[in-house]
C-alpha cells in the first residue's frame, strides 16, 4: 500500500520508515510563523527566554501585518516589544511593517519549500500548500514551546483527495471554485484531514493555488496541498530556492475521494455569516454593496490587481460604495505599481491601503458600520470579522468585486469587459 503526501512527510521528519494516520510524532518544523501576536507568545515564557533563550534563531519568521502600521499606543508597544525580543535574540527572519502579509512575505522570500514542515500560529498558515509544503495553524502555547525547545508533536492526519477535471472559463477564477469546493463539501468537510489537489492543475497559477491552499482551513482540513510541478519549478527557481518535492503514491489510500467539474463552475459568492454559505453571483444580482474590498493573503496579489484593473479601466467607482484595495506585499504592490495596474485602480476612485492584514480582521481601517455590507475577497465571512457584528461580509472574487465597485450592486464579472 502506498502513501498519502502528509504521511511521507511526517515520517521523514519524524526519523521514521512509515506513519499511519492517527499516529503521534514528534517533529523538528523548518520554520515557525509568528505575527503581531508575538507579543503575546513571548509573554507567556518571560522567565523561560530569560533562563534558556531560543532553540534556534533560525526557525522563527515574524512578520508585522495585523495592525500597520501602529493604530494606537497598546500596538505600537506591542511593536516595540517584538523588535526588541527580535534584536535580543538574533531572530535571522524578521520582517518589519510594510512589507506585507506574514503569509505571503513567508513565501515570496523563499521560506516555504517543497516538503517542509512549517507551523505558525494564525490558521492561514495552510496557504504554503500551494508550493508543495505541509504547512498548519497551531496555537500560542504550542508556539512559545517551539520557541524554546525547537520541536512540536503532531497527530497524522487522514487525507482528502480531490480531483480538478476540465479547466476554469472566463470569468471564473480559483476564488470561485475554492467556493464551490467548500460549499459542497461544508466547513467541516475535512475535520482534521489533509487535502491533497490532482487532476488539471497545469493552467492553476501559483497565485491561484496559493488562493485555494489558504481557504483550506475554511472546511477545517489541516494543510491543503498540490504537487510539485513545473509550474512550481518555475516558481521556486525564480526565487533562487532549491526543493525537495513529495507526494503521494498511485495507490495512497485516502478517507474521501471528490471530483470537480471546473468548466461547470462560475462567479461564486458566499453569504454571511459562513463560508460554506455558496450561492452563484446569478442568484443574486443586483444586490447593493457599501463596500468593496480587495486584499489579504487570499486575493491581494499582483495577478489580483490586475484582474480588477482590467475591469476597472476607464470606469468610476459607484458613488453607492467605496472601493479598498490592500495589496498583499510591499513585492505585489511594486508589481502593480510598475505597469501602471496601480495607477488604473487610483483613478478609479479606489482608496490604496499599506499591505497588511488590518480590514481583514477587522482591526485596522475598513471597519464598517452597523448595517454595511461588504463584498470582500478575504476568506473569512464570519460576524464580527470586518469589526462590526451588526454588518454583513460577503465573499468573492476580485473580478466580481471589480465589476460590483463600478455600479455598487453585485455584477457577474463575465457581463463586463474581463
Amino acid at each position: 500500500m502506498g502513501y498519502t503526501f502528509v504521511e511521507k512527510v511526517l515520517a521523514r521528519k519524524a526519523g521514521k520508515k512509515e506513519v499511519m494516520p492517527g499516529q503521534i510524532v514528534t517533529v523538528r518544523p523548518d520554520h515557525l510563523l509568528t505575527h503581531d501576536n508575538t507579543a503575546a507568545i513571548i509573554g507567556k515564557i518571560g522567565p523561560e527566554l530569560d533562563r534558556y533563550g531560543i532553540a534556534d534563531p533560525e526557525v522563527p519568521v515574524i512578520v508585522l501585518d495585523h495592525v500597520i502600521p501602529a493604530s494606537n499606543e497598546k500596538t505600537a508597544t506591542n511593536h516595540m516589544r517584538i523588535r526588541e525580543f527580535v534584536e535580543r535574540f538574533g531572530v535571522k527572519n524578521f520582517f518589519d511593517v510594510g512589507e506585507g502579509v506574514c503569509h505571503q512575505v513567508l513565501v515570496e522570500k523563499g521560506l516555504a519549500l517543497p516538503g517542509q514542515v512549517i507551523v505558525g500560529s494564525d490558521s492561514h498558515t495552510c496557504s504554503y500548500g500551494a508550493v508543495n509544503t505541509f504547512s498548519t495553524g497551531i496555537d500560542r502555547t504550542e508556539a512559545a514551546s517551539i520557541l524554546l525547545t525547537g520541536e512540536t508533536w503532531l497527530k497524522v492526519p487522514q487525507t482528502v483527495k480531490i480531483t480538478l477535471e476540465g479547466h476554469l472559463g472566463k470569468g471564473v477564477s480559483a476564488k470561485d471554485l475554492i467556493l464551490t469546493i467548500i460549499g459542497s463539501l461544508t466547513a467541516s468537510g475535512a475535520s482534521y484531514k489533509c487535502v491533497e489537489f490532482h487532476g488539471n492543475i497545469e493552467r492553476l497559477t501559483i497565485g491561484s493555488r496559493f488562493t485555494i491552499s489558504n481557504m483550506g482551513v475554511e472546511m477545517d482540513s489541516k494543510g491543503a496541498v498540490f504537487p510539485f510541478d513545473n509550474v512550481t519549478e518555475r516558481y521556486l527557481k525564480a526565487a533562487g530556492a532549491e526543493s525537495e518535492p513529495v507526494w503521494a503514491d498511485d495507490d495512497a489510500k485516502y478517507h474521501s475521494e471528490h471530483v470537480f467539474e471546473m468548466g461547470e463552475m462560475e462567479p461564486s459568492i458566499a453569504t454571511p455569516h459562513k463560508v460554506d454559505n455558496h450561492r452563484t453571483v446569478r442568484e443574486l444580482l443586483g444586490l447593493p454593496f457599501h463596500q468593496c474590498f480587495i486584499g489579504t493573503c487570499t486575493n491581494g496579489r499582483y495577478e489580483d490587481l490586475k484582474t480588477a484593473a482590467t475591469i476597472l479601466k476607464g470606469e468610476r467607482v459607484s458613488k453607492r460604495t467605496r472601493l479598498l484595495v490592500c495589496p498583499a506585499s510591499r513585492s505585489e504592490l511594486l508589481k502593480a505599481e510598475s505597469d501602471g495596474t496601480l495607477n488604473i485602480l487610483l483613478e478609479a476612485g479606489a482608496v490604496v491601503l499599506p499591505p497588511g492584514c488590518g480590514p481583514c480582521l477587522g482591526a485596522h481601517q475598513g471597519v464598517m458600520a452597523p448595517g454595511e455590507r461588504t463584498l470582500s475577497t478575504a476568506n473569512r465571512n464570519f460576524k464580527g470579522r470586518m469589526g462590526c457584528k451588526d454588518a454583513e461580509i460577503y465573499l468573492a472574487s476580485p473580478a466580481t468585486v471589480a465589476a460590483t465597485a463600478i455600479y455598487g450592486v453585485l455584477t457577474d464579472p463575465r457581463e463586463v469587459k474581463i
